[in-house]
């Protein structure tokens, strides 16, 4: 599972990331989202309804969000200097974003979310136990008829990234983390080509309440 990290280090790593990096610098980087807005319009998602970002503080999805009428976004953050650089970025579009600075593994949310996305936050939670707080606020947060669009690295994936040891997923072990109680209604895999030139395959799945 790799060495367990505590609250204060992990928000101590991702903050000493993006004080010295931009987001173009980092190996997640994407110009283009192309994955996430497709598993979130194959999710059948409208964009009246209300969609968390979680770890989405620098990334472009909101920006594309923002484009397709969404009127109801939330972006989850731990380090507050990745929601700054999107936040510049957007100007004063930014002032229709909630923005949230928590650790998504120590956060409980006060209200439910038609969609909640999730690209490469939860395969840096190799603790159990963080798992399971990750696994109890999307059970609080997700509305009852609402989908969950969770990215990890796959099981051939990289076993670590910005210098943490990740746990990899594939179908079975996402919904074990999760501690069950979902019906996975779509998978896909995706290799994602680093700023770099390295490969990282991701593995994505969407999941809804088991009926």
């Amino acid at each position: 599972m790799g060495t367990q990290i505590t609250d204060q280090e992990r928000a101590g790593h991702w903050r000493k990331v993006w004080r010295e990096k931009s987001p173009e610098g980092t190996s997640w980087f994407q110009s283009e989202p192309e994955m996430s807005l497709s598993m979130i319009e194959a999710a059948g998602f409208d964009p009246s309804q209300p969609l968390i970002d979680i770890g989405g503080g620098a990334s472009l999805l909101i920006d594309r969000l923002i484009e397709m009428g969404c009127a109801d976004l939330s972006v989850l953050d731990i380090a507050p200097e990745a929601m700054r650089h999107t936040r510049q970025r957007l100007g004063e579009k930014a002032g229709r974003i909630k923005w949230i600075a928590a650790d998504a593994a120590r956060w409980m949310p006060d209200r439910q979310y038609a969609l909640w996305h999730d690209r490469a936050v939860f395969h840096f939670l190799t603790d159990p136990e963080d798992q399971s707080a990750y696994a109890g606020a999307l059970r609080a947060g997700l509305a009852r008829d609402g989908q969950a669009v969770i990215a990890t690295f796959a099981l051939n994936g990289p076993e670590k990234c910005s210098g943490l040891t990740v746990q990899r997923h594939g179908g079975k072990s996402l919904l074990a983390a999760l501690g069950g109680g979902y019906e996975i209604r779509d998978t896909r895999t995706e290799d994602h080509i680093t700023p770099g030139g390295a490969v990282q395959r991701f593995f994505w799945c969407r999941i809804a309440r088991a009926a």
